[in-house]
């Protein structure tokens, strides 16, 4: 049985890049009920997982986690890309399936003891996860653990992460 998630996700060859498959869920949020449903299988998780904040990855990340939040009554912390926040911030490298990059905290969040549950949309190579689990392991956070959208298997994310990752659908990738 095909899980519905997995119809509302358009596929584009070579893009970033030559060779890579990226997983648009532009389509996905686009339609009322496939937006809902994905809400509504984050609350799930986050319920039984129980954090005290949501920490949302630069940028999509940032579409789901504020209505799981609400549901909740829990704040959302942004990690993003670097040069995209004020004040002093917390930095680390990471390796994309086509690159590298940075990830930023803002110094001033107030997490340390609290515990903090990711979400993104994609888990690919692991990396993005894996820089945002150090980031939060600096800010003093108790990481429980990521969730995501899409988990491409086929690229062996989690062997790259630190801590559970819980997906609404994995597809070859």
């Amino acid at each position: 049985m095909s899980n519905p998630i997995d119809d509302l996700i358009r596929t584009y060859p070579d893009f970033p890049k030559p060779g890579i498959l990226f997983y648009d869920i532009a389509s996905l949020i686009e339609n009322s009920e496939g937006l809902k449903l994905v809400t509504e299988q984050l609350s799930e998780i986050v319920k039984k997982q129980q954090p005290d904040v949501l920490v949302a990855i630069d940028s999509r990340g940032f579409i789901f986690a504020p209505p799981v939040a609400l549901k909740y009554d829990i704040g959302v912390v942004l990690v993003r890309k670097s040069g995209k926040l004020p004040g002093e911030t917390i930095d680390q490298s990471y390796g994309l399936e086509y690159g590298t990059d940075v990830l930023c905290l803002q110094k001033d969040r107030q997490l340390k003891g609290l515990k903090a549950l990711i979400i993104d949309d994609l888990l690919a190579t692991g990396g993005t996860i894996a820089a945002t689990e150090i980031l939060l392991e600096k800010a003093g956070a108790t990481v429980l653990g990521s969730t995501v959208i899409i988990e491409l298997k086929g690229l062996n994310g989690r062997s790259n992460i630190k801590y559970p990752a819980f997906s609404l659908t994995q597809l070859v990738g």
